[in-house]
C-alpha cells in the first residue's frame, strides 16, 4: 500500500469520525400539558424555541388545570402549566411533581351582567354566580365571599348560588342571563366586557391570597435529570422574557396561533393587563393557596386532611434562578 493511499484512507476516516462527532444528538422530548388562555402563551411558545436547546416540546391542551392531574399520574406529561390550585391538588393526590416557576399572575375577574346594578361582592347575595370548578377562579371567588361573610352552595339554599360551568360556557350563560355574574379567566372576561353584555365588578385580589400565580410544575423524574431540566427552564425563561420585552410578538402569537383570530387586539391587551407574564413563584404563596383550598374543600383537599402538601417540600426554584442568570432575565 502506497503512502498516498494510506494518507487518503486516514483522511477519509477522520472525515467520517468528524462528521459523526459533530452530528447533533437527537433532541430530548418533553411532553407539555397546557391550557388555552392568553396568559399561558409564553409557555406555549416554548415549543418554538425548543430546537435552540436541543429539545422537542410536544404540547397537549387541557380544559382546566386539574384535568392534567390524571395525565401526570399516568406519566404522560413531563411539564405542566396550571393555576396553583391544580398543581397543589395533584401534589396532594400523590403526583410526583415539583413546582419550578410561576408564569403569570392575576388573570381573574368577577364580571356581572351589564343590565344589573351589582357593584360589590355584598351585592351578590341572592344571586347566581357562575364559575369553573377546581380552578383559580373558584378559589378566588370563595375567598371573596368568605371575606364578605356570605355563604354559598350549588343548591340555592345559601346566600349565593354557585353555578358550576366549563370556562367555555360561562360567557354564554351570562349573555343568556342564566347567571347574574361570573368569576372568569382571561381573555374570556375581557371579551364579555368588550362586547358590552358584561361589566367588571372587581379583580378579586384583596384577600390574603392576593393575585393568583399560575404554576409551572415538572415531573420529579424530569427535575432529577439536571441537564434536560435546566435546558427546559432556560427555554421557558427565554420565551417569557421575549413576551415581556416584546408585547407585539406575544400578541401576534397568542391571537394568531393559540386563538386563530378569535380575540381582538383590544381584548388581548386588556386580558394581559390583568394577567401579566412572570417567572417567579414563592413557597409562601403556594402555602397560602393550599390553606385556602383546605378551608374551602377546593380540589378535593378536605378540611383537616393530612394530605395537604407543605409548600416548602415541593416548591423548588433553583433551576429557575440559574436559568434567569443565563438568559439575563430580571
Amino acid at each position: 500500500m502506497t503512502k498516498s493511499l494510506v494518507a487518503s484512507l486516514l483522511l477519509a476516516g477522520l472525515a467520517v469520525f468528524g462528521s459523526s462527532s459533530l452530528r447533533a444528538a437527537d433532541p430530548d422530548v418533553v411532553r407539555l400539558g397546557n391550557l388555552k388562555f392568553a396568559h399561558y402563551g409564553a409557555v406555549s411558545y416554548m415549543k418554538e424555541l425548543a430546537p435552540k436547546y436541543n429539545l422537542k416540546i410536544e404540547e397537549r391542551m387541557f380544559a382546566k388545570g386539574v384535568d392534567i392531574v390524571p395525565a401526570l399520574i399516568a406519566g404522560e406529561i413531563d411539564l405542566a402549566a396550571s393555576a396553583a390550585d391544580g398543581a397543589i391538588a395533584g401534589r396532594a393526590a400523590g403526583v410526583p411533581v415539583i413546582c419550578v416557576a410561576g408564569f403569570a399572575k392575576g388573570g381573574v375577574r368577577i364580571v356581572s351582567r351589564s343590565d344589573l346594578d351589582l357593584k360589590s361582592v355584598a351585592d351578590l347575595k341572592g344571586k347566581k354566580v357562575g364559575v369553573a370548578r377546581g380552578g383559580a377562579q373558584e378559589l378566588a371567588l370563595l375567598a371573596e365571599l368568605s371575606k364578605h361573610n356570605l355563604t354559598w352552595s350549588d343548591k340555592g339554599d345559601k346566600d349565593v348560588q354557585i353555578i358550576y360551568l366549563a370556562y367555555a360556557d360561562l360567557n354564554g350563560a351570562l349573555l343568556q342571563k342564566q347567571i347574574d355574574a361570573m368569576c372568569q379567566s382571561e381573555p374570556q372576561s375581557s371579551q364579555a366586557i368588550a362586547k358590552g353584555w358584561g361589566k367588571e365588578m372587581l379583580k378579586p385580589y384583596d384577600t390574603p391570597m392576593g393575585e393568583p400565580v399560575r404554576a409551572l410544575v415538572m415531573a420529579e423524574k424530569l427535575y432529577g435529570n439536571r441537564d434536560v431540566a435546566l435546558r427546559v427552564m432556560k427555554c421557558f425563561v427565554e420565551a417569557t422574557k421575549l413576551f415581556i420585552d416584546k408585547p407585539d410578538v406575544a400578541e401576534k402569537y397568542v391571537r394568531e396561533q393559540m386563538f386563530k383570530g378569535q380575540i381582538t387586539s383590544e381584548e388581548f391587551k386588556d386580558a394581559i393587563s390583568n394577567s401579566p407574564f412572570t417567572y417567579d413563584i414563592t413557597p409562601e404563596h403556594i402555602q397560602i393557596t393550599t390553606d385556602y383550598m383546605v378551608k374551602f374543600g377546593v380540589g378535593k383537599i378536605d378540611q383537616g386532611t393530612s394530605k395537604a402538601p407543605l409548600a416548602s417540600t415541593w416548591v423548588k426554584v433553583d433551576l429557575l434562578d440559574e436559568a434567569k442568570k443565563t438568559v439575563a432575565a430580571k
